[in-house]
């Protein structure tokens, strides 16, 4: 059987997350629908990443098999036209060998979280950008983030649900900057726990705002204590940006911060 992978690019606000949940609507039901729609094979994909309820994606990654052979572009436009007028647009998709996985092959993730920074909410992007009205110092937040880059017991930034074997992770990268009205943070790693760059950001967020002293993030990290953890951001500002596989351009040449 044929293998495909998919490149997917979706707006996460009207989604109960990637993952299949029954009858809600979710990105991976979406998918496969129109998988379905223009193949006439019932399928299940296997993603990079299972995004939460409202984050976005400018490149998830997805495989599935079919019985059928089909050319990438086929694939590629036979599904946009049936996910209309859904928010998700299949940018690429390739015939890929057998034993590449969307998840297992991966070897990085790349999260990018924009805040919008400004006393003005958004207008046009209202639901894609957390909006904090106080003035961030990203000098600050910058300073205070070197200490998550490496290897740590992230047990702090981890979700209660975290399903994780374990919270011991390698930050690749933490870096932010001021473009703009916006304050980008991007984050890497080969996986991360569950909603953890949504707490490292809340967290980071403090010490822009002031709440928090730079060495107060280093101390909640050593604590290893989900309590010392401050406010996790919300969804709308995070995405997965980039998946990286064996042989391809690593996480430096694709930061554009």
């Amino acid at each position: 059987m044929p293998r495909y992978s998919l490149l997917v690019e979706y707006d996460g606000r009207p989604y109960c997350g990637f993952q299949a949940q029954g009858d809600l609507p979710t990105v991976q039901a979406s998918l496969e629908r129109a998988i379905l729609r223009f193949s006439g094979e019932a399928v299940r994909v296997t993603t990079a990443g299972r995004t939460d309820t409202g984050v976005h994606a400018t490149g998830q990654v997805v495989t599935f098999d079919l019985e059928k052979t089909f050319k990438g572009a086929v694939i590629r436009d036979a599904m946009n036209a049936y996910l209309l007028p859904e928010p998700i647009s299949i940018l690429e998709a390739a015939e890929v060998d057998s034993y590449f996985s969307a998840r297992f092959s991966a070897t990085g993730r790349m999260y990018l979280f924009r805040i919008l920074n400004r006393r003005a909410p958004p207008a046009i992007d209202q639901g894609r950008v957390w909006h904090v009205k106080k003035p961030l110092d990203v000098d600050a937040m910058i300073e205070a983030a070197k200490c998550l880059v490496g290897k740590h017991d992230f047990t702090t930034f981890r979700d209660l649900r975290c399903q994780s074997n374990s919270p011991i992770k390698t930050l690749d990268i933490a870096r932010i900057k001021r473009l703009g009205d916006e304050v980008h943070l991007v984050f890497a790693s080969r996986s991360f726990l569950h909603r953890q760059v949504r707490s490292l950001t809340g967290t980071l967020a403090e010490v822009g705002i002031g709440r928090w002293e730079v060495g107060r993030v280093k101390e909640a990290l050593e604590a290893r204590d989900r309590q010392a953890c401050g406010p996790v951001a919300p969804p709308e500002g995070l995405y997965l940006t980039h998946v990286t596989y064996e042989d391809e351009p690593d996480f430096e040449s694709r930061s554009s911060i």
